[in-house]
């Protein structure tokens, strides 16, 4: 008997990496079983022999009652790894979502990194796929965008296993969607996020907080597209659900849409009001990333509604948060939109001082292309009304490069206005109206 427990715990030794069928037959063998006695009453000789052969695969409930006769963990019968083994993986990627939850991203990368060996030993696809979606989530945020999709291409292509659910694959496309999207790939990310829908709609398990998160990202895709209606109409949705599941967090960050959308539809005082409400969830959450980032739109929303001083009060604030917690695209964000100020009430020295700050704060972000265009415009208006035109020239060229690249008709627009106003400035009358035309023309939503 000794010796019989002894060979069987180094045959048990060698079973990772193995097929299901090749492991119960080593463990069998270790354990002196023939084929008949494994069965015993319950099986045949030759179902026993189809699985070793790998000619069929048990059902759970099978396995289970294999493991119990040869003594052996179920888990490490099916995928040659302990629950004990599992569970310390398992509680190693809790730990990194943790990170990535409380946006600790450095922290965070650097922990899924380190789990990549251990998580790939046990064979585990639901483990993998979990700890690539969140190592791909956490480098979104640090703008790895491309490596990203290569991680959730991958989670991807184990998704479509049969043993993942439809929301589990869901919830995969989503976030493919979500790093398209960032690409400015905005139909491609359409279709994801429409995709993801159709999926979760048919599964019969719980998903209102999936299923929110798909909407507002669509609601962005939409008004890319101009369609602003429809962009209005996924964030109502999305916002009923997130009060369905009281959660506090997801509610703030859909006022926080919804202020947007009335922005763009040029409803201010509306925007003005949605931006409150995220502003005062914002702060019972103690969230100064989003709070930061939700001041940076209130105090445009002041500029419009004719209170600079506000605003300008507002943005500081707002540009003061994102350094004192490290968000470099938040006080991008934040000091240009006080360089939008200086420059509409006439201070172009410090607008232009603000723009050039705010694209030394961007670098080459590739998920910022709107931020990075929008403060070459900044940039370019302010050197414009100081006549230095060539300079003018050269940052709306850059802006023009980096909305062409978002595939944004209105944003383009906007650089061929300001190139208009610079062909005017310059007497090239010709110049200026074909420019003024081409957007015009971007901007209509039916052409003849």
């Amino acid at each position: 008997m000794p010796e019989r427990s002894a060979t069987k715990q180094r045959a048990t030794g060698a079973q990772a990496g193995l097929r299901l069928g090749e492991r119960l037959r080593q463990l069998r063998v270790a354990g002196g079983m023939t084929q008949t006695e494994l069965a015993g009453d319950r099986f045949s000789k030759e179902y026993v022999s189809q699985i070793e052969r790998g000619k069929t695969r048990p059902t759970r409930e099978t396995i289970e009652w294999l493991a119990g006769r040869l003594g052996v963990d179920a888990g490490f019968l099916a995928n040659g790894v302990s629950a004990d083994e599992r569970g310390r993986v398992d509680a190693a990627i809790s730990r990194a979502e943790a990170l990535l939850e409380a946006r600790r991203n450095p922290e965070a990368i650097e922990a899924f990194e380190n789990l990549r060996s251990a998580v790939l030993a046990t064979g585990l696809t639901e483990l993998e796929v979990r700890a690539l979606a969140g190592e791909a989530t956490v480098r979104m945020r640090e703008g790895q965008v491309r490596e990203s999709l290569e991680l959730l291409d991958r989670a991807r292509q184990l998704a479509e296993r049969p043993e993942f659910s439809d929301i589990e694959r869901a919830d995969v496309l989503f976030r493919i969607g979500v790093a398209r999207y960032k690409l400015s790939s905005i139909q491609t990310a359409l279709n994801l996020f429409d995709e993801a829908m159709k999926l979760v709609e048919r599964s019969d398990l719980p998903a209102d907080q999936l299923r929110s998160n798909i909407l507002v990202w669509r609601s962005r895709c939409y008004s890319r597209r101009r369609d602003l209606e429809a962009a209005r109409e996924d964030v109502e949705r999305a916002l009923e659900l997130a009060e369905g599941l009281n959660d506090r967090r997801t509610t703030a960050d859909i006022f926080f849409r919804a202020s947007n959308i009335a922005d763009r539809q040029g409803h201010w005082v509306l925007a003005r009001s949605y931006a409150e409400r995220a502003k005062a969830i914002y702060e019972e959450l103690e969230d100064r990333r989003n709070l930061g980032r939700l001041m940076n739109n209130l105090g445009g929303l002041n500029f419009l509604l004719g209170h600079p001083d506000e605003a300008e009060a507002v943005l500081k604030d707002a540009f003061r948060i994102a350094l004192e917690i490290g968000n470099d695209e938040g006080a991008a964000h934040a000091v240009n939109s006080l360089a939008q100020v200086h420059l509409r009430t006439g201070d172009n020295e410090r607008a232009e001082e603000q723009a050039r700050h705010a694209l030394r704060l961007l670098g080459d972000r590739v998920d910022y292309l709107d931020e990075i265009g929008n403060a070459q415009l900044v940039l370019g208006r302010a050197v414009l009304e100081q006549d230095r035109l060539d300079e003018a020239e050269a940052a709306f060229s850059e802006a023009e490069r980096a909305f062409d690249q978002l595939s944004s008709a209105s944003h383009r627009a906007s650089a061929w206005v300001a190139q208009g106003d610079l062909a005017t400035r310059r007497g090239d009358h010709s110049l200026a109206a074909r420019l003024y035309r081409n957007a015009a023309e971007a901007l209509q939503d039916v052409r003849f």
